[in-house]
């Protein structure tokens, strides 16, 4: 018996991380997969046409094929970006560090 080649597809929030294994095809994309995965049904604030994905971290478009073991990372928008965050801390003299 062999092993069905996987692709992992994650979502994570700050109080809980989705996680879904998704059998892998051949010629099977990133939008694909994220539809497989139920992330969309589980987290209504996810849209399949909106969506910015990566592969370990590497952006990708909707239709980029996906190989055996690749891990598809589902991005939320920040809540803070870290550069407008930065200067407001240093206009009162602040930084960053703890």
């Amino acid at each position: 018996m062999t092993a069905v080649p996987m692709i992992e597809v994650v979502y994570a929030l700050p109080e809980r991380q989705h996680v879904a294994a998704v059998a892998w095809r051949e010629g099977i994309t990133a939008g694909e997969a994220l539809a497989a995965s139920g992330i969309l049904v589980r987290c209504p604030e996810v849209s399949a046409a909106t969506a910015v994905m990566g592969v370990f971290g590497v952006f990708v478009a909707a239709d980029r094929c996906l190989q055996p073991g690749d891990r598809l990372e589902i991005y939320r928008a920040l809540s803070n970006d870290p550069r407008t965050r930065r200067r407001r801390l240093a206009a009162q003299g602040r930084t960053m560090r703890r």
